[in-house]
């Protein structure tokens, strides 16, 4: 679905993955209100197209739709090359499309859901425990979760990458979270493995994974020191947030950096966030417009640079 779309040279292009809802349709809006062109990706192309069609009735008409299921790698090779021959080059993606990794359940013994204001009398740590107890974790939904949330973002990356270095100043963000952090692993060898980012390789990462899912088949992720709740997630993030810090490694003339959003109220969280979508996007949008020469390697929290610890 193409569209009419301005392709001036003046004009900067952006990828947004996951960009038919929530954050990443927040993010679509607000690159666009800026004077980006956006090309708003989803895995659905009735919601991507009726996603777009809602920009433009706000009043943001340099945005297009294109397919894109990041753990397809047919699908990401679709998308390359639309952009190599639209555009010839790529100035900002913005990874956004990410899973739970974690089947959500409702709990009878638990009560009711809390859905809108009955949240407003918990703190974020209580939202967090009525999350994990309305959620279930298994082998399946851990190895999807890292499929998607490390090595679909890591496989889009890697396809679009000469068009971002076509680019005078190509940047990548990556949305993580306050999950990745490295506070959450239990074993302080895995803190400091991927925390060592001089010598981290990604065919390292690779075996850690790895690892990580056999450990959580045999049930025995304190052995090593894995994370606990959203065991997957969070280290889908960690391992994104060490990927990005090789990247901006081995890549310096671009700006590569990782962005928290926050706590959200999405659909992935059930609503049970602290900021809006708005709030979120925001803080990834403050990452993708940073000034010329900006950071790179950094993780930012609520927009404003932080540590992966």
């Amino acid at each position: 679905m193409e569209g009419t779309i301005s392709n001036s040279t003046n004009t900067r292009i952006a990828v947004v993955t996951g960009g038919n809802k929530g954050i990443g349709l927040e993010v679509c809006r607000q690159l666009g209100a800026s004077g980006v062109t956006v090309v708003l990706t989803a895995r659905d192309e009735t919601r991507g197209a009726a996603a777009v069609e809602k920009l433009r009735e706000q009043g943001i008409s340099d945005v297009i739709f294109h397919q894109l299921e990041v753990t397809d790698a047919s699908s990401i090779a679709r998308l390359a090359e639309f952009l190599k021959t639209r555009f010839g080059r790529l100035d900002i993606l913005v990874n956004n499309a990410a899973i739970g990794g974690v089947e959500l359940v409702d709990d009878p013994s638990l009560g009711p859901k809390p859905v809108g204001e009955q949240f407003s009398g918990m703190g974020w740590q209580q939202r967090i425990e009525w999350m994990y107890r309305n959620s279930r974790e298994t082998y399946s939904t851990a190895e999807e979760g890292l499929r998607t949330n490390y090595y679909g973002t890591k496989h889009v990356t890697e396809a679009l990458l000469p068009l971002l270095q076509s680019s005078s100043e190509g940047r990548i963000v990556n949305v993580s979270s306050g999950f990745g952090l490295l506070k959450y692993f239990r074993g302080e060898e895995l803190k400091q493995e991927l925390n060592d980012i001089d010598n981290l390789t990604e065919e390292r990462l690779d075996e850690l994974l790895d690892t990580f899912l056999k450990d959580f088949e045999a049930r025995s992720l304190e052995v090593r020191g894995w994370p606990g709740e959203f065991a997957s997630y969070k280290v889908a993030k960690a391992a994104l947030n060490a990927y990005s810090r090789i990247m901006a490694r081995k890549h310096p003339a671009l700006r590569v950096n990782c962005a928290h959003p926050g706590y959200v109220k999405t659909d992935m969280t059930r609503n049970s966030g602290l900021l809006t979508p708005e709030e979120g996007a925001s803080n990834v949008v403050k990452v993708a417009l940073l000034p010329a020469g900006g950071p790179t390697g950094a993780f930012f929290a609520m927009g404003k640079e932080a540590s992966f610890l």
